[in-house]
């Protein structure tokens, strides 16, 4: 079976060349990670959307166009129901707006995580394999990197130049 990873939406902006702090060494870091995934892994969502609902609210293009980020989420909306590319994971929100999940740590230390991220560390933890989230130019997931990490949340930094 292929390695499992979660996928914040900023690499697939980052991808598109929309994310103004992401120089070009870092546009080309995110789509030749996206890439990668691709060709070489799977993606793990969850069964409710919330992922691929935040993927679509960020203007991501069913066509497909014009960028690396809208090829990568029509080939993903294509392919969720396949197992070779995803993993649907079961996840529990704690409110009507599919910001905070039950599977998310909560402890005082998490309390100001950005809450539309938490349902990438939701799906990861409710994996079963814990796979790590890639993350581009978001500083929430840096900040907080030590804390997500005692509670078994694997991130990948696709730019970490972006953080030194």
């Amino acid at each position: 079976m292929k390695p499992l990873v979660v996928i914040d939406t900023n690499v697939l902006q980052v991808a598109n060349q929309n994310s103004p702090q992401a120089g070009p060494k870092c546009v080309r870091q995110c789509i030749d990670r996206l890439l990668e995934v691709r060709d070489r892994e799977r993606i793990a969502l969850d069964k409710s959307m919330f992922i691929l609902e935040e993927y679509r609210k960020q203007g991501f293009s069913f066509s497909g166009q014009p960028g690396v980020g809208d090829e990568f989420f029509r080939w993903l909306f294509d392919n969720q129901a396949n197992n070779d590319v995803c993993e649907l994971v079961d996840v529990t929100p704690t409110n009507k707006s599919g910001n905070n999940f039950a599977e998310f740590p909560d402890v005082p230390e998490l309390e100001d995580f950005d809450r539309s991220d938490r349902k990438f560390v939701a799906v990861a933890i409710n994996s079963g394999v814990r796979p790590p989230i890639l993350n581009a130019v978001d500083s929430d997931w840096w900040d907080f990197r030590d804390s997500l990490c005692q509670h078994g949340v694997k991130i990948e930094f696709v730019c970490p130049r972006q953080f030194k």
